[in-house]
């Protein structure tokens, strides 16, 4: 039988990452909860780096649809221990135009028929998220950004709402005075289900569009428009990102399950 490729190191997002990777192959994984998009597995420096298209191949599934626990499964299977992931957001703020790039601080959660946690058996098991993204993927982000000229907002909070619709201008606007700064469907529960499997995850996200009642119609044609300009652009940072990922982790994900299961006395 083949041994099952393995790679630590994971992006996550949609068609055309998968060019970021060398001498790639791809392999498929079970898992308890289904099965997953093919898994590409390659290299970056030659350091072995997986990835994973979201929405599976030619942006089949629609966000709510994403087997968002295989997903994370799957890589934990092969030896994942940290993903960056990248997403599409709409903007509630002016300052925040379509093209921009943000890597998000936390995360408000809307969603409402998503299967949200690895742990729905004893022991009770609660996580915690004080800080859901990886301080150290989101140190390098944002500095690799800085230090190709790039410019990124390295402060925002970022609204997961159920989908496929785009959100009415009423929810915006109580999004917004709720404190949330973008907007997108694919945020939850991909980060928290990294976190219970202590994996470091964090986000970079492209501003596709203004969000509802800031322009005057939304269409996907053109959130497939600004991602295609700022593909090349994602696809240095990820690169330039993993690259300085140091050898070992030293961040509270990796001992996420330290405290977090309820034991009866």
């Amino acid at each position: 039988m083949k041994r099952l490729a393995k790679a630590e190191v994971a992006i996550i997002g949609g068609t055309g990452l998968d060019a970021t990777l060398n001498d790639a192959e791809q392999v498929r994984v079970g898992t308890p909860y289904g099965l997953p998009p093919p898994i590409t597995i390659g290299h970056i420096d030659g350091s072995p780096t997986a990835f994973l298209p979201r929405h599976g191949i030619n942006h089949m599934l629609p966000p709510h649809r994403v087997n968002y626990r295989a997903n994370i499964f799957a890589l934990n299977q092969i030896g994942v221990k940290r993903i960056v992931a990248t997403n599409a957001v709409g903007s509630m703020r002016p300052h925040l135009k379509p093209g921009d790039l943000v890597v998000p601080h936390d995360l408000v959660d809307f969603t409402k028929l998503r299967h949200l946690t690895f742990y729905d058996d004893a022991p009770v098991t609660h996580v915690d998220v004080s800080h859901l993204y990886c301080p150290t993927i989101r140190a390098l982000l944002i500095g690799q950004a800085k230090a190709q000229g790039v410019e990124i907002t390295d402060q925002a909070v970022l609204a997961c709402t159920e989908g496929p619709r785009y959100e009415t201008p009423a929810e915006i606007e109580m999004l917004r005075r709720l404190g949330c700064d973008i907007v997108g469907m694919t945020g939850i529960p991909e980060a928290v289900l990294a976190r219970e499997l202590e994996i470091c995850y964090a986000t970079i996200c492209f501003v596709s569009n203004m969000a509802t009642g800031m322009q005057k119609r939304l269409t996907t044609k053109e959130v497939s428009k600004v991602a295609k300009v700022k593909l090349p652009v994602i696809q240095h940072l990820l690169k330039e990102t993993i690259r300085h990922l140091p050898n070992r982790r030293r961040c509270y994900c990796a001992s996420a399950l330290e405290g977090a299961k309820f034991e009866a006395r």
